[in-house]
């Protein structure tokens, strides 16, 4: 921002500016935005802020987001506990919940293997989805990461672990694009590939 902008008002832009995909112009207009609304508005933004934060944890079984202790999916008896669909992130469950038509339940990594990047097995959630399958009923794991060379890493070291266990290990069909996102696939492109899904 210009050096005639109000030093709160750059700090607020910077703050803005330093969530992801929120480009520098973005995180301007955000500022000037917020500076139109009322007090009592902004207050109550702030405070939802506050209360996402403070309030919404990992759920203990799946480690998708929730305000419970179990997420809403987890304590569903309706779903099938057999069929866990291991994705990235949380983005990634709600893409699947669009479909409608996927009725077990997930997992969620928090990430991908990039040692690249330092992100190795130890600072995923996959402790925790071998605590899962070790507790028995589960008979199959659909590997749901992004079709990209950190998701095929990742999909190809759980199934690795996995397989001497005695479950089923599947991989979303390739119906969605290569290096593509999950949070951008369409329901039937979404459904396609749980339905083709292949053994790995």
């Amino acid at each position: 921002m210009a050096d005639h902008s109000a030093l709160p008002l750059v700090v607020l832009a910077e703050r803005f500016a330093s969530l992801p995909g929120i480009g520098m112009k973005s995180a301007q207009r955000l500022a000037y935005y917020v500076m139109s609304m009322d007090e009592e508005s902004v207050e109550d933004f702030a405070q939802a802020l506050i209360d996402a934060k403070k309030n919404v944890h990992s759920c203990k079984c799946c480690q998708n987001l929730t305000e419970r202790e179990l997420c809403p999916i987890c304590s569903d008896d309706e779903r099938d506990k057999s069929i866990i669909c291991v994705v990235e992130s949380p983005k990634d469950v709600t893409a699947f919940e669009r479909t409608r038509e996927y009725g077990g339940v997930y997992h969620v990594l928090h990430g991908l293997l990039s040692p690249m990047d330092g992100i190795t097995p130890d600072r995923l959630r996959i402790r925790e989805l071998l605590g899962r399958i070790s507790a028995g009923g589960v008979e199959e794991v659909i590997m749901a990461t992004n079709p990209t060379v950190e998701g095929d890493a990742t999909a190809m070291y759980i199934a690795g672990l996995l397989k001497p266990m005695g479950i089923t290990v599947t991989r979303l069909a390739f119906g969605l694009p290569v290096g593509g996102i999950l949070e951008y696939a369409d329901e039937i492109t979404l459904f396609k590939a749980l339905e083709n899904r292949n053994t790995m």
